[in-house]
């Protein structure tokens, strides 16, 4: 019996080797959309074929930043397993969360829906099949709805609950709000793009000018002087706005109120942006457009100012040398001197670019603001590292979570005892 059972041991093929397999598999697909996806667009018109683009971009320009996200949120998890960081409890999810190797498979997942429906699309298009082209994106986004909201318990209900729930207190704040509450909402502002994209497709889709050219009168009802893509830009911004006037109404906190100030100054830069489309070009460029480079000078000065200072607490850049609480993340990820550098550099320059994808009378530039959002994401992603590390922090001074650092480690690293608690 054991010669039977050992030779049949040693023919399973490895971890390894399946990796490699599916790897081999997924980049062979990946070629084979890209080249499906070329030659259906080298089929259309050359006169036709920029806003055969921009149109196909539109729908699945959404689901392809979110699917990124998600991948970077994978990075974001397995880092904090490496750090031996309890994020579970910092998150406040139960130990049925899903894994850095879940998300990934999700992402996976997401990454082979979204391109092979979007080639679907383009190659049924240029071939002429007008109506089968215009329910690929109707049905990919139904599909994606459908998971998140099944009730059963597959596809990891209790994390898709969870996240359900989160996305509700986010949108009516009318209780304490929790730190998963207002990290997921703080990542919901830098994916205001994604809101207004996933307006003007779902508007196109109920008005059933998919694969149509009825989107192209500028005043039609999902045109791009829609009233609407303002609204669904501001609409994260609003949200955190009003998480941080209830948590002035819980805590009493100032800080809070100076924190509502800094997302209404969003608020300026999305409408003023705006306008452009309904006034005389004269009083843009005398009034307006000036208005609008001042208000996002403001917006980009007072979030790097609050990031640097309150969000990842280094006090005016006093500490990039010196840790005033050392956790398991500064050790294992940025304690290092240049780490600090890039973070802040990259920091100023991405929150500059960022009022760019916040503009409205920009966004016929898809390429640009599409590279432009997910370097916003790319921000987002350090940030997270950073956030986290104060909440392990704060945390840690109140017995919550225990790292294991010597006494010596920590005369070495301690700076100062003065710590942002916001």
């Amino acid at each position: 019996m054991k010669n039977i059972v050992a030779p049949m041991e040693k023919a399973l093929p490895s971890p390894t080797f399946l990796w490699r397999f599916k790897m081999v598999l997924f980049l062979m697909w990946g070629l084979t959309c890209c080249k499906v996806g070329w030659d259906s667009v080298m089929r259309m018109d050359a006169n036709l074929r920029d806003l055969f683009l921009y149109e196909a971009f539109l729908y699945y320009n959404p689901l392809l930043l979110v699917t990124m996200m998600v991948w970077l949120w994978g990075v974001n998890l397995w880092v904090f397993l490496q750090s031996s960081i309890n994020y579970p409890k910092i998150f406040e999810i139960d130990q049925n969360h899903l894994t850095h190797r879940e998300i990934w498979k999700c992402s996976t997942w997401m990454t082979i829906l979204v391109p092979t429906s979007m080639t679907a699309y383009l190659y049924l298009y240029s071939h002429g099949e007008v109506s089968l082209a215009a329910s690929q994106p109707v049905l990919l986004y139904i599909l994606f709805a459908v998971i998140m909201i099944f009730p059963f318990d597959i596809f990891y209900l209790s994390s898709r609950y969870f996240f359900l729930r989160t996305l509700w207190r986010i949108a009516f704040p009318l209780q304490p709000i929790s730190f998963p509450d207002f990290f997921v909402a703080d990542i919901l502002t830098s994916m205001s793009k994604v809101f207004s994209d996933l307006e003007r497709s779902v508007c196109r889709m109920v008005n059933k000018q998919v694969a149509t050219i009825a989107w192209l009168e500028a005043d039609s009802v999902c045109g791009s002087h829609s009233v609407a893509i303002p609204m669904a830009l501001v609409l994260p911004y609003l949200w955190r706005l009003l998480q941080c006037l209830r948590q002035y109404k819980d805590t009493k906190d100032k800080t809070c109120l100076f924190n509502a100030l800094k997302y209404s100054t969003a608020f300026p830069v999305i409408f003023l942006s705006a306008l452009k489309y309904h006034v005389f070009p004269e009083k843009w460029t005398t009034i307006y457009r000036p208005l609008w480079l001042f208000s996002s000078l403001i917006n980009s000065l007072y979030s790097f100012y609050w990031d640097i200072t309150r969000d990842w607490d280094l006090s005016g850049f006093s500490r990039i040398f010196k840790f005033n609480r050392p956790s398991a993340v500064s050790n294992a990820l940025h304690g290092r001197q240049w780490i600090y550098f890039w973070m802040i550099g990259s920091n100023f320059i991405l929150r500059g670019s960022w009022t760019y994808k916040l503009s409205a009378h920009l966004r016929h530039n898809y390429l640009t603001v599409f590279a432009i959002t997910l370097l916003e994401m790319f921000r987002r992603f350090q940030w997270i590292f950073f956030r986290v590390e104060k909440e392990v922090n704060k945390t840690t001074r109140s017995g919550g979570i225990q790292l294991v650092e010597s006494e010596k480690e920590d005369e070495k690293l301690l700076g100062t005892t003065n710590i942002h608690d916001v």
